[in-house]
């Protein structure tokens, strides 16, 4: 049995509605970016794709986030080119 709606391999990140626009037009350099970064902290987390939600943009991944990972996720989308970093929120699981 399958069910809608989120589960413990997202990270929900809080965002604006300009960022959402500006994180999905790049998304696939965005996960190549962080896979790179995780990769280089040695950790097991891979971010598979990035979508957009009502509270700000969801990374899902292969595994449950720890939080070195998810500040890790969130220290990339604020120091991206184009973000407003004042608009972007604590990384969340739902």
């Amino acid at each position: 049995m399958t069910t809608k709606g989120p589960f413990r391999k997202q990270i929900i990140i809080p965002v604006s509605q300009d960022n959402i626009n500006i994180i999905i037009m790049y998304a696939n350099g965005y996960i190549f970016n962080i896979n790179q970064l995780l990769k280089s902290i040695k950790s097991d987390i891979i971010p598979d794709f990035i979508c957009s939600d009502s509270r700000g943009i969801i990374v899902t991944t292969n595994k449950i986030a720890s939080p070195s990972n998810m500040d890790t996720i969130k220290k990339y989308i604020k120091e991206s080119n184009n973000i407003n970093s004042n608009d972007v929120s604590l990384p969340q699981l739902p």
